[in-house]
């Protein structure tokens, strides 16, 4: 313990010597925390502090550290004893100690010196200060691995505010959707272990699902321990990401044990704590299974508790705050868990019933927890003196002696009133039907709680839901919210559906569709644009969004980025459709209105009122849906890559395949720039999902109805930017739904046109050639199969459109092409062109003027680059442009006498790109066709197998020309001997000379002077033998050709062998896909083949040039009329639901389906079988202590009977006793009275609050049993309070003094004071009055103004609810009605416009305060016309003993909504105050009133036959 000292004097004296950099001591100048009214740095702190930084539980970073190190020692402090003042207490080693409990030498230097001014008695409030606090930082727990938690050293008196700022902002805690304070015994007890499971299991469920934090005491006993015990297993059991828990230890720093170890006045980074239970004596050991410590410091050490009014203080605090996730802001809910526990933990449990905060008692824990449980099914009256002793004679067997008779008075009023508020206690049996779980009662305690607070309308509904959205619940949602309690319209879940949506909560989603939510009713413009305003950051999506914003900024040169619109939305998801795509949302004009009206940026669902609702209020004239709603959510939810969001919304879609094929395109283009590959590979797998989903139901259509299944796929989709499904499909490669069989036939039926599709080929053929054939039967039109007989002119215009036919006359046209052009090539190239050579360029010309065509042809008005763009895409475009190009040159060459050669060198090369142009027309081939693909794949294979392969052979040809040849100056030899000889040797033209024995000189030139030769190798001058060394050639050769012909060319027939297995498999896949386009280029083609393809061209010209008409659309595209397009959706989407039910069917089906169902079903099972065993035992008990009662009763009767027989005869005394359980008996009466008692408490309850309001006075604790003066009660001592009313003109004299108090006429009046009760004569006794409705536990007036009754008068003024037609509203059958409430300054609750009746006075001066003067008499008209419906005390929580309030109810009913004096009454309503509020307001029993008003509304409401 000396360090403590040895650290103490570092701080505050020297503290600049330890950190200099940090300026002045705050020290010197004496401020309280409590004075700061803006902490210092809290502003700093929050900008310097990463918000994105969320991890609690591990090492500080350098900066976070520094600016730590600055923060603390400003903000939060600690407490010193300055002076010290011997004990009569000796510490444990008997050595003298301080009051305050440290040693001499754990003081201040100057702590022993006598002062002058300090006195002799040791007062804490004058003894010890405060200074900047000396334990911070990371504290490691030794021994128990990488374990590390946030520890800070904090005042008593340390504003919560600032703590909060700590955790959320240095911490880097995200704030709570819920916080959980767990309280209870502090000393190691004994649970059961299935009920210590049962916790455990149940508290980091809830913790993690909702995002909790738990609090706790903090050390390593009792309850805390058993908490951290429950965090560790939950951490061993999952992932780093998912364990982790906050949990959060508010310990008293004087109790902390090696407490030394965490002293640091620059922080401790980390604090090494030793946990050691053995030697801690009577201190306690922090717990190692705490993210965080709170260590509350008051100066003093040892003493235990110090921590609770901070731990209370600020778990009020963070209750008060709000937390705003996805959308929806809430009140941080608490709930208090409570484990066994001592005195301590009964004030705990008051003081949180007290504050309304609801209390989970988990019963079989021990002490407390099972005295409140088992007393908390009785009536309140039930629960006596004498059965709270016995309870406490039983649970507390080891410290029952010290609760004194006082005590067990306290302890059985505070039992009483926390049993009272049963609506905020639950309590937790093991085994209780649909109890199983502690999360469950955890959070079903928080619902109960919040049902039955008060309310206005449904906003107790409202936050119930906002509760369940933020803990991700659905569950609880399902079985407490949406329950019959509770009618929901679509439209109050709009706020909540757009929460769910925005955090990702597909359950809930779905449950917000099966109670009626309507995406055409909850997507608006306005809330679509808050959508996408909160995109999560790390989208792809939302950085293009950026992208697209700040290109605009830069476009408009504007200083601000613009704010989201839709049209930049659609600016993105065109790229990601594809430009064949109009924009989804167009861009407004700006004489157009704009469709914003609310500021998006600031929307936000709060508690209070604001909110995303308002997206939902209609303004005229302005466009409030989009085109699809469903679309516009999909697109939402699918550029997130949220599956479950997107599946859902899918299947509400009607346009449902082209949205499935849309959403592949969508995610497909997103994942070849996402960088993250688990997120490419989520993209990939969920585009293949939604292409499998398009596939599925166009099966499901096709099976149905062929024609109607086709017209879907060349619909043109208004909502998809008027493409269709095909092109969606081919846009995405969905290579599966293109080669659907379906599909397919839709292509051949487009490729042979009108002809009927089983005409054989060589039909088609010999009608081409003679077309006359075409007048015979020998081809079949579709139509003559219809019985729809064809003109002459008809059928020869529909056989020479059929594509299949312009094909084959292009393949005509261009075999003939390549024949000619061969013939000029070798026979008839001549320095002149001859006709034929004339011909080919004519021929050419025309296929010049076709691929110009194709180049210009845009029927979607995409713009001429975008189309060449799209053209210069297709390969054999660029072939034919390659072609093209080759020949011009060659062309040009050749019309030049000079290099007529050249000329026809480069026509060569052109015929032979010509040739390879025919592998496309190839590509109709079912045969040819998979063949090329392959081709096409292993020209891959070759490419990288040539970049391996011209590694060997350069660096063997280099090798051999160094070694054979000496200095060879010529380029094309050299080129030949390191490559080409090197080439050639693979495939087995081994050079002559390269092993020295078949040399020959004649063949190669000495000097390398003769061109035709190469040079030499060395050789000898003598003779002419080579002198190179040939074994070392030899062996680079044997190299050479083992590498290069055995394994690179083996590595090459292996990769095409693999290339051949896996494309071979889809192969017939991929030539569907490909051969569409060949089918739509033909499809558009004009009908006749080069040459005579000018003749159309030119037919084009005049009609597009000189007609000015508009082009004709060959693309498979069909525009619907209205009624045939809503027809044919209606009959998809039903298919849709078939398929998904089919789905479903077979998921189920699903064997591992099925073993998972049947292993869910076995454990229920023996859940059930568990909880009967439980049940069954509660029932065995429950008849053993009732056959033990009989045999007691039975066992007196025979006693009674031989005493009786003894004296010859029945004259005893003793009755006969009752027959019968006795506790079946006080169960049934204790049920009935129960009944009764909540209707109507037999004595004053509030007026029994031990809390006096507006002061820190007490009540002496009053049970029930003891409230009639008539009985007895010896200990009851009350302290007094009379309150000053320095603004009163008259009141009662403010001390209890016997000469003031007789001056007083009670029971009459006294002068303009009335004392006179309405319940006649009340006692007097020393001067004062007696509180005729018995003991309160207070004596004097108290807040009141005079002693005996004080005089009230409450109007309840009333009006029937009605619609807007004028027709009363009903609920339950019963009339509903509004009552007239008000709202005064400075109170938070409604109250009736009513109050305390000033001497000589009327009216309240409450009600004068809503009402104009001159409508005063008017309302005391209309109280004399009204009924009396209360006349009496008043349960007013300002009672005394000798002070009440006494008051009369008025109700006054207006019954027509056009009486006269309601109108008047309306008119004169004001409000003197700006902050007093007045409304009419619905009436039922949750009205937000005061208990007693709401007293006086039940009579009303039962007087008038209205619902309550």
């Amino acid at each position: 313990m000396s360090a403590r000292g040895r650290c103490a004097k570092v701080l505050p004296s020297e503290l600049n010597k330890v950190c200099p950099e940090r300026g002045d001591d705050p020290a010197t100048h004496p401020r309280k925390m409590s004075d700061f009214e803006v902490v210092p740095n809290l502003q700093q702190s929050s900008s310097s502090v990463s918000k994105s930084r969320r991890k609690a539980h591990f090492p500080t970073g350098s900066n976070e550290k520094e600016n730590l190190i600055s923060w603390i020692p400003e903000n939060i402090r600690k407490k010193e004893c300055t002076y010290f003042v011997e004990s009569s207490q000796t510490s444990d080693s008997g050595r003298i100690v301080c009051e305050c409990g440290y040693l001499r030498e754990q003081h201040l230097d100057d702590a022993a010196k006598p002062p002058i001014f300090l006195g002799k008695e040791w007062d804490p409030s004058r003894h010890i200060q405060e200074m900047p606090t000396d334990a911070f930082g990371d504290i490691r727990f030794m021994g128990l691995g990488q374990k590390t938690g946030k520890y800070v050293r904090v005042s008593s008196d340390t504003p919560p505010r600032v703590i909060y700022h700590l955790m959320t902002q240095h911490w880097g805690l995200d704030a709570p959707n819920l916080l959980i304070s767990v309280t209870g015994g502090a000393k190691n007890f004994i649970m059961k272990p299935r009920l210590k499971n049962i916790f455990r299991q149940g508290l980091v469920k809830v913790a993690q699902t909702t995002g909790a934090w738990i609090i706790t005491g903090g050390s390593h006993a009792g309850v805390m321990k058993q908490v951290g015990e429950a965090v560790r297993d939950f951490i061993l059991s999952c992932s780093h990401k998912e364990g982790e828990i906050v949990t959060i230890g508010i310990a008293t720093w004087g109790t902390v044990y090696n407490r030394e170890s965490l002293i640091c006045p620059m922080g401790g980074f980390p604090a090494e704590y030793m946990l050691d239970e053995e030697n801690q004596g009577s201190l306690s050991c922090l717990d190692s299974n705490h993210s965080h410590f709170i260590l509350v410091d008051d100066g003093t050490h040892g003493r235990y508790g110090v921590e609770i009014p901070l731990r209370t203080k600020l778990e009020k605090f963070i209750s008060e705050q709000t937390k705003v996730k996805g959308g929806v802001a809430i009140k941080i809910p608490i709930v208090c868990v409570v484990l066994e526990g001592g005195p301590g933990t009964l004030d705990t449990i008051y003081n949180a019933i007290t504050n309304g905060t609801p209390c989970v008692i988990v019963e079989g824990s021990g002490r407390v927890a099972d005295v409140i449980a088992q007393v908390a099914n009785l009536p309140v009256s039930k629960i006596t003196i004498a059965l709270i002793q016995q309870k406490l004679s039983v649970l507390f067997q080891d410290t029952y002696e010290l609760f004194t008779e006082g005590k067990l008075v306290e302890w059985t009023k505070k039992i009483q009133d926390i049993v009272r508020s049963r609506q905020l206690l639950t309590i937790f049996r093991e085994g209780k039907y649909g109890q199983q779980d502690v999360d469950v009662a955890i959070l079903q305690a928080l619902f109960k709680a919040s049902r039955n607070q008060d309310h206005f309308g449904r906003e107790n509904w409202d936050h119930q839901l906002k509760l369940a959205v933020a803990w991700n619940r659905v569950d609880i949602a399902r079985s407490e919210i949406f329950t019959d309690d509770h009618d929901w319209k679509p439209t109050d879940l709009h706020p909540v559906m757009a929460a769910a949506l925005i955090s990702n909560k597909p359950e809930f989603v779905k449950l917000f569709l099966e109670q009626g939510v309507r995406l055409k009713d909850f997507v608006t413009w306005d809330t679509l644009v808050y959508l996408y305003d909160n995109l999560a950051p790390s989208c792809l999506f939302h950085s293009k969004l950026q992208k697209v914003l700040l290109e605009e900024r830069e476009h408009t040169a504007g200083s601000k980025i613009p704010r989201l619109q839709l049209h930049h939305v659609s600016q993105v998801l065109r790229e990601l459709l594809g430009c064949s795509t109009q924009p989804l949302y167009p861009k407004p004009k700006h004489t157009e209105r704009p469709r914003l009206s609310i500021p998006v940026p600031h929307i936000k669902l709060n508690v209070q009122g604001s909110s995303l609702r308002s997206l939902y209020k209609r303004s005229a004239g302005r466009v409030t849906f989009t085109m699809d709603p469903v679309r516009d959510l999909l697109i939402w939810a699918v550029v997130q890559n949220r599956r479950e969001l997107a599946e859902i919304i899918w299947a509400q879609s009607q346009d449902c395949m082209a949205a499935a094929l849309a959403c592949s395109k969508i995610l497909k283009e997103l994942a070849k720039e996402e960088e993250d590959t688990d997120t490419t590979d989520d993209m990939l797998a969920l585009a293949e999902q939604f292409e499998h989903k398009a596939i599925g139901v166009f099966t499901d259509c096709y099976r149905k109805d062929e024609e109607r299944a086709q017209k879907l796929l060349t619909r043109v989709s208004e909502a998809w930017g008027k493409t269709t499904c095909l092109q969606l499909a081919l846009e995405a490669k969905n290579m599966n739904f293109v080669s659907h069989g379906g599909v397919q036939a839709f292509l051949t039926k487009v490729w042979w046109g009108k002809l009927c599709v089983d005409n054989g080929l060589w039909r088609v053929i010999t009608c081409m050639l003679f077309f006359p054939l075409l007048y015979t039967n020998l081809i079949t039109f579709s139509r003559e199969k219809r019985l729809q007989p064809m003109g002459c002119l008809k059928r020869l215009r529909a056989f020479f459109t059929a594509p299949v036919v312009i094909f084959l006359m292009n393949i005509l046209s261009y075999f003939t092409f390549l024949l000619l052009f061969a013939y000029v090539l070798m026979v008839d190239f001549q320095p002149t062109p001859s006709w034929r050579e004339y011909l080919i360029y004519f021929w050419l010309f025309s296929l010049v003027c076709e691929e110009t065509r194709q180049l210009l042809y845009d029927p979607d008005g995409l713009g001429l680059v975008k189309m060449a763009s799209l053209y210069i895409k297709d390969f054999w475009n660029k072939l034919d442009i390659c072609a093209i190009l080759v020949f011009i040159a060659g062309l040009t060459c050749r019309l030049i006498p000079s290099t007529l050669y050249p000329g026809r060198i480069i026509l060569s090369l052109a015929f032979i790109i010509f040739c390879l142009r025919l592998m496309h027309i190839f590509t109709v081939s079912k045969t040819l066709g998979p063949k090329i693909i392959i081709v096409k794949r292993m020209m891959k294979d070759v490419f990288f197998f040539l970049f391996l392969l011209a590694v060997w052979v350069v660096s063997f040809g280099v090798a051999k020309q160094a070694i054979l040849i000496h200095n060879e100056e010529r380029v094309e030899w050299l080129f030949r001997g390191v490559v080409y000889h090197s080439y050639l040797t693979i495939f087995g033209q081994i050079p002559s000379y390269i092993d020295g024995v078949n040399f020959n000189i004649d063949q190669c030139s000495p000097n390398g002077t003769d061109p035709y030769k190469p040079k030499c190798p060395e050789t000898n001058a003598d003779n002419k033998k080579p002198i190179f060394p040939e074994w070392l050639t030899v062996i680079l050769l044997c190299l050479y050709l083992l590498f290069t012909n055995i394994l690179l060319l083996n590595l090459l027939i292996a990769m095409f062998n693999y290339t051949f297995q896996q494309v071979q498999e889809h192969t017939d896949q991929i030539w569907k896909f490909q051969r569409h386009d060949l089918i739509e280029e033909y499809h558009g083609r004009p009908p006749a083949p080069p040459p005579l393809i000018l003749l159309n061209h030119l037919q084009l010209l005049v009609r597009r040039g000189l007609l000015r008409r508009p082009a004709t659309h060959h693309k498979l595209k069909e525009k619907l009329e209205k009624n045939e397009e809503a027809a044919l959706l209606s009959w998809e989407m039903f298919l849709k639901e078939n398929y998904l039910q089919h789905q479903q069917c077979q998921e189920k089906q699903n064997t591992e389906q099925m073993i998972r169902d049947i292993a869910q079903r076995v454990d229920v099972l023996a859940e059930l079988l568990d909880l009967d065993r439980v049940k069954r035992t509660g029932v065995v008990e429950q008849r053993l202590g009732s056959l033990e009662d009989q045999v007691h009763q039975s066992a007196q009767a025979l006693r009674w009977m031989m005493q009786a027989l003894r004296g010859n005869g029945f004259s005893s005394g003793e009755d006969l006793p009752a027959v019968g359980s006795s506790k079946a008996l006080d169960f049934r009466e204790a049920d009935m009275e129960g009944k009764a008692e909540e209707r109507r408490p037999p004595y004053h309850v509030l007026a029994r609050n031990l809390l006096y309001p507006g002061s820190h006075t007490l009540r002496f604790p009053v049970p029930d049993e003891k409230v009639p003066w008539e009985v007895d009660f010896p200990l009851y001592d009350p302290p007094a309070y009379s309150a000053d009313h320095k603004d009163m003109a008259v009141q009662d004299p403010f001390s209890l003094s016997l000469e003031s108090l007789l001056k007083i006429n009670y029971n009459t009046m006294d002068g303009l004071i009335n004392r006179q009760s309405f319940h006649g004569l009340y006692a007097v006794q020393d001067g004062l009055p007696l509180n005729p409705m018995g003991r309160t536990g207070l004596r004097g007036r108290g807040r009141l103004h005079c002693f005996g009754p004080n005089h009230a008068l409450h109007p309840v003024v009333t009006r029937w609810r009605r619609n807007l037609d004028g027709s009363i509203i009903r609920k339950s059958l019963k009339k509903m009605l509004e009552v007239l409430v008000a709202q005064y300054p400075l109170s938070d609750v409604w109250a009736l416009p009513g109050g305390s009746l000033e001497p000589g006075e009327t009216l309240p001066l409450k009600l004068k305060w809503i009402l104009r003067r001159e409508f005063w008499p008017q309302f005391q008209n209309l109280l004399k016309q009204g009924t009396e419906v209360h006349k009496g005390y008043l349960d007013d929580p300002r009672n005394t003993d000798n002070a009440w309030v006494e008051t009369v109810a008025v109700s006054v009913h207006f019954d027509n909504q056009n009486d006269v004096e309601m109108k008047r009454l309306n008119s004169f309503l004001q409000g003197c105050d700006p902050e007093l509020c007045i409304r009419w307001q619905v009436l039922d029993k949750r009205i937000p009133l005061h208990a007693n008003h709401k007293e006086l509304l039940h009579k009303v409401s039962t007087i008038l036959g209205a619902y309550y």
